[in-house]
């Protein structure tokens, strides 16, 4: 995640479709990490043909030696796959962790086609649609074909084929600022999430923003000053999407479960003790006319039960809950 909020891939495929218009790139995405290293499968870095770059690929062990390699004039079929960290390039560049990183390096021309073709993948990653990108090497891309969504990339490499699924980064959706919340950002940024705060209280914002800021929010929390209901009810989200409403508020933690149950999300979640949530779910039935489906789809009391108290605790029972659901939701996709 970048400090602007916007995930960091979506930056890359950004920059990389502006590029293409005018000059040709070459697209680098981590295939595989063997051993630990610092970003995963899937990370992206795009290098202009001018020498500009965006993103990152092993949060800086091995770009030096790349963007020097591809200076030079190497890779320069449409595919190819490199590593670093085992010699078989520059045995100097050495990752602090050990890992080893396999690298798919595309040569993308400038043109319109290419353009097109970064911008079905922008798509994917933004959580418009998923998407299977299969090639051989060292051919370009030959198929850009819709897929199930996935709430992470994956990537099957068998010889010279490749096929990697594209969907969008995890997103945490907080309805409402509380000391929990806070907590829940912080953790969700560290993790991965893309973090959006949607807050419609007045008073709430004058102490999150400006000079007379009292609460300080994570970095790269997106604020959207809206009810969080009505943002649901306009814009939806995409299926990698965890919402959770943690102000105690029933104006805004009902209707954000009412709109939320409309979603895809993969969790929705709402804080409350055993009681006060029964007291939730009845009120839901009765006014949202939610049904039994609806309302199994709710996590509340929300969180693993870990005894927690304080605001960290319920924040680390939360996130470890969605982190529980989305690894797992994973593992049913391998299966």
């Amino acid at each position: 995640m970048s400090a602007s909020g916007t995930p960091l891939d979506l930056q890359v495929l950004q920059q990389a479709q502006q590029w293409a218009a005018t000059s040709a790139l070459w697209l680098c995405t981590v295939l595989h990490t063997w051993g630990s290293a610092p970003r995963g499968p899937g990370a992206m870095l795009a290098v202009s043909a001018e020498g500009h770059h965006c993103g990152s690929l092993s949060g800086g062990c091995v770009e030096e030696d790349l963007l020097a390699r591809l200076a030079a004039g190497q890779w320069q079929a449409p595919s190819q796959v490199i590593r670093y960290g085992d010699g078989e390039l520059a045995a100097n560049v050495k990752l602090p962790c050990g890992g080893i990183l396999g690298i798919l390096i595309e040569y993308l021309p400038a043109g319109d086609d290419t353009v097109a073709y970064l911008g079905r993948q922008l798509a994917a990653v933004a959580g418009h649609e998923a998407l299977h990108k299969r090639l051989t090497l060292p051919h370009p891309c030959q198929s850009l074909t819709p897929a199930e969504f996935a709430t992470q990339p994956q990537i099957n490499v068998q010889g010279h084929e490749i096929d990697i699924r594209l969907s969008a980064a995890p997103q945490l959706f907080v309805a409402g600022y509380s000391p929990v919340a806070q907590y829940c950002m912080s953790f969700a940024f560290s993790l991965g999430f893309e973090v959006v705060l949607c807050e419609p209280r007045e008073e709430v914002l004058a102490t999150l923003q400006g000079d007379s800021q009292v609460h300080t929010l994570p970095p790269g929390v997106r604020v959207l000053e809206a009810l969080p209901a009505h943002y649901l009810q306009l814009n939806g989200c995409h299926a990698n999407t965890a919402i959770v409403a943690l102000t105690h508020d029933p104006r805004l933690d009902d209707l954000t479960m009412m709109e939320a149950v409309k979603t895809p999300a993969f969790y929705i979640g709402v804080m409350g003790s055993a009681q006060n949530s029964r007291h939730r779910r009845e009120r839901l039935t009765r006014i949202g006319h939610l049904t039994d489906t609806d309302q199994q789809r709710i996590h509340a009391p929300i969180g693993l039960d870990i005894g927690s108290k304080t605001p960290a605790e319920i924040g680390l029972a939360i996130m470890a809950d969605i982190v529980r659901l989305k690894n797992q939701g994973a593992a049913d996709q391998h299966r």
